[in-house]
């Protein structure tokens, strides 16, 4: 039973994101023919074709996963610790002098291979 419950919603899944394909290429087909119009106009229709493609994508079973996916990455940044200013000056000082002193050390090796290619060439 299971099984023949999923088999339709992949159907009905398929017909979904058929349609939002539809929609998709839609905007993307209207807002060429239609370049002659105001942007904004344009742009108005490409934004609803958007939000409606969006929303019939999240009834989808993928686009339920994507949207509980994102409500727990929003708790999940809320939950983060967040360095002070202090560690991130810090932190960034650190990084641009480790930049600086490994490319003054490429510099210096690429320089001394270079002069030893110069004087085996000649």
């Amino acid at each position: 039973m299971s099984s023949n419950t999923e088999a339709q919603e992949s159907r009905g899944d398929v017909f979904k994101w058929a349609i939002v394909v539809l929609l998709v290429a839609a905007g993307v087909v209207g807002n060429n023919y239609f370049s002659a119009e105001s942007l904004l106009y344009r742009l108005i229709a490409v934004l609803v074709l958007a939000i409606v493609a969006g929303f019939i994508a999240l009834q989808t079973v993928k686009g339920k996963a994507f949207f509980t996916l994102a409500k727990e990455a929003k708790k999940e940044i809320g939950r983060v610790v967040w360095p002070t200013r202090q560690e991130t000056v810090q932190t960034t000082l650190i990084v641009l002098a480790v930049v600086i002193f490994m490319s003054l050390v490429l510099w210096g090796v690429d320089s001394a291979l270079g002069w030893v290619v110069s004087a085996v060439i000649g």
